[in-house]
């Protein structure tokens, strides 16, 4: 019947938006499955099945030899984890809690709460899932040996913003054509098993092969996340800093396309 407004200093504002994250976080990471480790178990197990499904079709098509010299176990994981980071958190954000869904009638809940509670929800099983398919390989079969793994990891990192950026853009467009959005993904999300070039290295394509894929973010983070791991391998036609000049720009055009949605958004849309 009362309500008493208490005045919060920036410090305990910033505590309290950090505490709301955390919550949203566990949330997001839980909602797919009741059980937190049944939803970690279903994810490695999504991984553990593309590493087989690699395996056996780079073993059929004869392009082992393509590999770089070293584990081929490391091969594959710094395609098929990196490759999962960015497609897994872009689903995430863009299937986050739009203006109008139903957590958002809650005080403290805004949209920036849902997107970072979705982005760091989809990092954390990524990331756990990739260091318990290392340990476990390391553990049970031979131990090996990162060259470089804080700019590895790095790399992982940048591959995750890039799809926290793709999914601001896909979250700003949904309400306005939420089966367009769909599509959308689920074709970039199948293109991107091949241009990302997770299955094989930019140095071993000819100039015309290599304008096929050139263009692809993914592809340059991929390979230079190759160049970091290995020490016989150093990429020469891929770089670092136009993913970052890309995921800078097209999270600009999400977050003003997030924006713009979310103040002309109405609850009629459902009804279409």
């Amino acid at each position: 019947m009362f309500h008493r407004e208490t005045q919060k200093t920036p410090l305990t504002a910033v505590v309290s938006m950090f505490e709301l994250i955390f919550h949203s976080t566990v949330r997001s990471v839980r909602q797919g499955h009741g059980n937190a480790i049944y939803g970690l178990l279903i994810n490695i197990l999504q991984s553990a099945s593309m590493l087989l499904i690699f395996y056996f079709l780079m073993t059929l098509i004869g392009m082992r030899g393509a590999a770089i010299r070293g584990d081929y176990f490391l091969y594959m994981m710094t395609g098929i984890s990196v490759f999962m980071a960015h497609t897994k958190t872009m689903g995430a954000v863009s299937g986050a809690g739009s203006a109008l869904s139903q957590m958002q009638q809650h005080g403290p809940m805004t949209t920036a709460v849902s997107i970072a509670s979705a982005a760091l929800g989809a990092l954390y099983l990524q990331v756990l899932t990739m260091a318990l398919l290392l340990y476990g390989y390391h553990v049970m079969f031979t131990p090996i040996t990162i060259y470089q793994p804080v700019p590895a990891m790095g790399m992982v990192i940048m591959a995750w913003a890039y799809g926290v950026a793709l999914g601001l853009v896909l979250l700003g467009i949904r309400p306005w054509a939420p089966q367009f959005v769909s599509i959308v993904q689920s074709v970039y999300t199948r293109a991107s098993m091949i241009a990302s070039g997770k299955m094989f290295v930019a140095n071993s394509l000819s100039y015309s092969m290599l304008q096929f894929f050139d263009w692809n973010p993914l592809f340059h983070i991929i390979d230079q996340t190759r160049g970091f791991v290995f020490i016989n391998y150093n990429p020469h036609h891929t770089s670092v800093t136009y993913p970052i000049y890309v995921m800078l720009a097209v999270a600009m055009i999400g977050m003003m396309g997030e924006f713009y949605t979310r103040r002309r958004v109405s609850a009629s849309w459902s009804a279409r």
